[in-house]
């Protein structure tokens, strides 16, 4: 299924200048064209779903520190909130919880949905915990930054206005949508 990302611009690079007025045209999981809305839109507006984005696409941000922030903290379940808070645990308060391997997979799901709320497309590895390690490939982050260009994966992210990131990409599926 082909979809246009209709945005206010397209930054190429993450420093990178913004291209107003562009569009990107998203193909499976892989990038089919990048360019003016207007032509995009004429040749493949028939046949394409249509997404408007309030702000600027990007190729992401990349996570350097994505094994310590996985490996060496917990992230409370909701449900634990009362007993436990909301704010990732480290250290003493880590070790007390006699982290499973059912728990670490838990950990790193909750903390990857963080991630990817913050526009985070690629992070560092490597993981040494198995279930950290599994969670990270089933959620489609890769361990490096990618770029925006044709052929390329269809990864990255919209910031609006504010900073804030509304929507995250990883080949080709919407994984966040900001409220």
């Amino acid at each position: 299924m082909l979809t246009i990302h209709r945005v206010h611009g397209v930054r190429r690079a993450p420093d990178g200048a913004v291209d107003p007025g562009h569009a990107v045209v998203v193909s499976g999981d892989r990038i089919e064209a990048i360019g003016p809305y207007e032509e995009l839109y004429e040749r493949y507006g028939e046949r394409a779903r249509g997404r408007e984005w309030d702000g600027v696409l990007t190729p992401g941000r990349h996570e350097p520190n994505g094994a310590a922030l996985l490996e060496a903290a917990y992230y409370p379940d909701p449900q634990e909130a009362d007993d436990l808070g909301t704010a990732p645990l480290t250290g003493d308060a880590l070790t007390a919880l006699g982290m499973t391997g059912t728990r670490w997979g838990q950990s790193a799901r909750r903390g990857i949905q963080r991630l990817l709320a913050t526009g985070t497309t690629s992070l560092t590895g490597p993981f040494t915990h198995p279930a950290v390690r599994t969670a990270v490939a089933r959620s489609g982050l890769r361990e490096r930054p990618g770029s925006l260009a044709t052929g390329a994966p269809a990864d990255f992210a919209v910031f609006g206005e504010s900073g804030a990131c509304l929507v995250t990409v990883l080949g080709g599926r919407l994984v966040h949508r900001g409220r």
